[in-house]
């Protein structure tokens, strides 16, 4: 594999000596099935090399590489004169090869593991058994753990790791400092994993009584403000910015096209999985919060720009989520970030400005356009799977046309 990147016999040899030899070859496999391009994939077999001399140089072997050879091989560059650098001395590329290279060391086999930290290793264990419950009991998403767990660390670190100590002033006194140097939406997210801990310590009976109530609300009032959505006009210049060929535009006019038509969240297009889509039927399984699975019909349109993207898309049988990323390494996305990523930057293509630039926006848009359409409030709901009415309500307050139906005359002002 390593002669589709180079072709000078002398070069070739080069690569394949040294510590790195043996496994330069595996590398350049595994770049190429990653999708690097070939630029990319030349400097980082490159560094690869360059990384195993700087090993052979110190002493050390490849079986011991680890992170601080890695930092160590970074802070070489400015006075580096190693002849067999193979030119992979460019700052970035070359850090970044070789730390390409020691994670494909560690997949084969070569490397030990001990590079990965373990970032739960310092908490306790009362915030680990927390973060389980969460995920068994509640159904509870990854970054619904790392927002309810960092919570239950700061308290645990500010009172105390005796739960049975802790009293209502101390609770209090821990969030109304905490009020006094953030924002309020960093203290309503605190509030909320506050006292899921606190109940959760209640029904476990660590603490004495129900501490959750000792947890003060802060001034705030739900769905105060419009929706933010999209006007039709805009909906249509915003999906129109993803088209053409390429097989990245193809994966962002389906992705607009479910989050504007189905009103899904960016986590549910980022799981979305092969297996949940029913093509005989014309269906789409959606599991979103707390696990709560829902099947929605799949548009004409949404079917077709998923097949044509899927006609296109790489191979990848690692997984089989159905969007992926369009540079490398090839994977399905990491989180719903990506997925507002790609609403931001349609919108960007599309000249439009908004207040709010990630899915949630087209999540609001798809509503309001189901409302628009004479769709009756629990059908909306259905779609958009609220628990509670009151949540799909809040989108009546964009249907002017029912407002000024019922509207009342105010006192003393004629018609």
């Amino acid at each position: 594999m390593l002669d589709n990147y180079f072709c000078a016999p002398k070069t070739l040899r080069r690569l394949r000596t040294g510590l790195s030899g043996p496994y330069i070859d595996s590398f350049a496999n595994s770049l190429e099935g990653e999708r690097y391009a070939p630029a990319s994939a030349v400097r980082y077999l490159r560094a690869a090399a360059h990384f195993g001399w700087f090993v052979h140089r110190k002493g050390g072997a490849l079986v011991n590489a680890d992170a601080c050879t890695l930092a160590t091989f970074g802070r070489h560059f400015p006075r580096c004169r190693c002849p067999e650098s193979n030119g992979g001395t460019t700052g970035y590329h070359a850090a970044f090869g070789a730390k390409l290279f020691l994670q494909h060391l560690i997949q084969i086999g070569v490397c030990q593991t001990h590079v990965v930290v373990d970032t739960h290793g310092s908490e306790s264990a009362l915030v680990i058994a927390f973060r389980d419950w969460l995920r068994v009991q509640r159904g509870a998403s990854a970054p619904t753990l790392r927002q309810y767990t960092r919570g239950a660390t700061e308290l645990i670190s500010e009172l105390g790791t005796d739960v049975g100590s802790w009293n209502v002033r101390a609770v209090r006194d821990f969030l109304l400092d905490r009020a006094a140097r953030c924002g309020a939406p960093t203290i309503q997210k605190l509030i909320t994993s506050l006292r899921s801990f606190l109940r959760y310590l209640s029904f476990t009976g660590a603490s004495c009584g129900d501490l959750s109530l000792a947890i003060p609300s802060i001034a705030s009032w739900r769905l105060v403000r419009l929706p933010r959505c999209l006007s039709e006009d805009e909906l249509v210049r915003v999906i129109s910015a993803c088209d053409g060929p390429a097989t990245g535009r193809l994966r962002d006019r389906a992705i607009l096209l479910l989050l504007s038509r189905l009103g899904l969240r960016a986590g549910d297009v980022a799981e979305l999985c092969l297996n949940d889509i029913d093509w005989r039927n014309g269906t789409l399984q959606v599991t979103g919060k707390g696990r709560y699975q829902v099947r929605l019909p799949l548009p004409q349109d949404v079917g077709e720009s998923i097949l044509h993207y899927l006609d296109l898309r790489p191979e990848f049988d690692a997984s089989d989520r159905v969007f992926l990323r369009s540079v490398a390494p090839c994977a399905p996305f990491a989180s719903g970030d990506a997925v507002s990523s790609v609403v931001k930057h349609a919108l960007r293509r599309a000249g439009i400005n908004t207040p709010s630039k990630g899915a949630h926006l087209l999540r609001h848009t798809a509503a309001t356009e189901m409302l628009r359409s004479g769709v009756p409030l629990d059908r909306i709901g259905l779609v958009l799977r609220h628990r509670s009415i009151d949540m799909t309500a809040y989108y009546a307050k964009v249907d002017v046309a029912l407002l000024r139906s019922v509207a009342q005359p105010w006192p003393g002002v004629s018609s």
